[in-house]
Parts: structure tokens; sequence; C-alpha cells
């Protein structure tokens, strides 16, 4: 196994390509050929960690938070990224961070807190845009149904619940090749006429370059036409935060002491109580006050995030209740997700859960 390999597997959970814009996910220390002897899966990449991972001869950290956020101008050890990153490099230790891909992941960070918590009825809270695309072509009427099953193979024509969609209209198709072409069908210099059928289908963002590699692999033609266009439709796959249900409705108090048990934190914040009963539940892991609105809007009875500031509690204006439960808490169990499915792609190499607890924030 090399570097490439495990990133290959962590993009099939979560496309880096859902990262979002401000982001700095990917390989950030290390090569991409090298070998692997050991994984480490940690929440952050501090010194501690790097410390872990040479100890148990893990060389590639796979880590949910960039410890590179901005650009380093030098490497002189004076802050702790630093000291990170030459450390890491003086161990031949590769660093990977997948951070918002993780977040927009349908199966990612907030599906795991709605787990968690015990949410059913889980759907995305922020879904994203820009990321369904389309693709047409055309092609002759005896090779539509080779290239349709290719491209469905490819992944394009998954709709939600539904697979193998596409659009299929006939027409008359018209060519002339020139002398230095070489056409499959017809006469080079001669106008050819050929019943085609105009093939439609869509396909997620991430998948772009290997749609288009099955297209021209199974069209026959020497040129193909085709056209690639972004749909406005939200992608309901992908996106930020959840919102779920629970079975049964509780208080607000119940509410927030089963918070604290099942996320295992000391302390919550939250906005004034409004005798109303628990049911419908937004989650945002990380820092999450964009979201209050979406929340609302989707009719959370409460919404669920961190870092939430002193103004964003005003924000809640008695229509839902608003709690923090601690930026660390809220992601503490990525590590433990990203393990899990890491050791079932490749359950016989070494991947190991990191036990240093890199919370910077200490509670009296």
């Amino acid at each position: 196994m090399i570097v490439q390999d495990i990133i290959s597997y962590l993009e099939e959970f979560a496309p880096l390509s859902y990262a979002e814009d401000f982001d700095n996910v990917g390989l950030l220390v290390g090569n991409k050929n090298a070998e692997v002897s050991g994984i480490l899966v940690t929440l952050d990449t501090i010194e501690a960690v790097v410390d872990e991972a040479i100890e148990k001869k893990c060389n590639l950290i796979v880590s949910f938070h960039p410890i590179i956020f901005k650009g380093l101008k030098q490497l002189t050890g004076k802050s702790y990224v630093e000291r990170v990153v030459m450390k890491a490099i003086k161990n031949d230790i590769s660093i990977f961070a997948i951070h918002t891909a993780l977040d927009n992941a349908l199966q990612g960070v907030n599906d795991k807190i709605c787990e968690q918590i015990g949410l059913i009825n889980r759907q995305i809270l922020i879904p994203q845009v820009g990321t369904i695309k389309k693709l047409t072509t055309y092609i002759p009427l005896n090779k539509v149904e080779k290239l349709r099953e290719a491209l469905f193979t490819a992944g394009a024509g998954s709709i939600g619940n539904y697979n193998n969609c596409s659009f299929n209209v006939k027409g008359i198709g018209t060519f002339n090749g020139n002398e230095n072409s070489n056409p499959t069908i017809g006469e080079k210099g001669i106008t050819q006429q050929e019943e085609e059928i105009k093939l439609t289908v869509t396909f997620q963002k991430h998948l772009e370059s290997k749609i288009l590699q099955t297209l021209f692999k199974n069209h026959p033609y020497e040129e193909v036409a085709y056209e690639v266009t972004t749909l406005e439709n939200k992608n309901q796959q992908i996106g930020m935060g959840m919102i779920g249900d629970f079975e049964n409705a509780m208080t607000e108090i119940s509410f927030l002491q089963h918070l604290k048990s099942t996320m295992q934190t000391k302390c919550v914040r939250h906005s004034k109580l409004l005798s109303k009963p628990i049911k419908k539940v937004a989650v945002l892991g990380g820092s999450g006050s964009f979201a209050i609105n979406s929340a609302k809007t989707l009719g959370a009875d409460v919404y669920v995030t961190a870092d939430l500031k002193y103004h964003d509690f005003f924000t809640a204006e008695n229509k839902l209740l608003l709690v923090d439960i601690g930026h660390y808490e809220s992601e503490q169990y990525t590590k433990n997700l990203l393990v899990a499915y890491l050791t079932k792609k490749i359950p016989n190499f070494a991947i190991v859960l990191s036990n240093t607890n890199t919370n910077p924030v200490k509670y009296l």
C-alpha cells in the first residue's frame, strides 16, 4: 500500500472536490508514492500525535483538521504548526487532512452525530448547489445501449434513491468527414445521415473525469460531440449539517442531559428554554452559527453546534433552542468513523485510532 492508495479509499468516502473553498484538504506533508507502514487516525495533528505515530510505527497520519491552514513562509519551529511539519518531515511521516470534505459527506461528521444521539429520518441541512452535472451526447441508435450501460456503471444516472436514470431522444445526425478524417460510419467526403439518440445523463461533480473517459472509450465516433453543464439543483446527498427526528419527543432538560451523556461533554451552553418538546433536531459539527437560519426554516426544535458567540444566542428569537456543545466535543467521534471505514476497506492493514486527546479547551 502506498499513500495514494489510502487517499483513493478516503476519496471514495468523502471526495475532496466537495470540500469548502476556504479549506485546505488533501496530502499536506509527504510523498503520495511512499509505502505506508501504518495509519494513525486523529482529529488534530499536534506534536503529541506525531510522537504517537512514531511510537506506533505509523508513517501516515489521517487527520480531520488540517495542520496547515494558512501559507507557511518559513520553517523555523517558532509555532506549533511549524514544529509539527518539521517533525513529520524529519521522520518521513505523511499527513493527510479530510476536514470539510467529510463535513459535507452524507455519512460523514454530522451523520455520526445524529447516530450518536439517536436521530432517525435524517437529511442534509444545507444541500450543496453546483455539484450535479449533466452530460449530453449523440450516438448511433444501435450503439446507445452499450454506452448507456457503461455510463451507468461509471456512476452516471444516479438521482437520489434512483439509479440508471437517462433521457433519450431519437433524431437524425449529419456529418461529412474531410480528407484527414477516418469515419467509423460512412465515407469521408460524403455527407452521411445517421439515425442517432440524443442521450442525457446526470452525474456527481467528482465523477466528471471518469464519466468522460467512459464516454470516449465506448463511443464509436472518431469525433465525439458532447456537452457537460452544471445544474442548479440542490444536491440532497452532499452538504453541511443534518436534521432528523427523535422517535419520541422529550423535554428540553431531558434532551440537554441526553446530549451531555451521548456526546460526552461536561458543559453545554444554550439559549433560553422555551418549555417546548424536542423532537426535530438539527446538528452541525464544528463552527455552525451560519446555519441557524437553515435550522429555523426547516422547523427544528433545537440546533446543536459549536463556537456560538454571545450575539448568536439572540438569534434564537424564541423559535428554537440553540445549544453549543464545544468544537472538539461535536467532532470527537469523527476519528472513530474514519477508522471504521478504513478497517472495512483494508481489514488486514495497521490502522490505529489515536488515543491522544487533542482538545485545547479545558474545563474546571
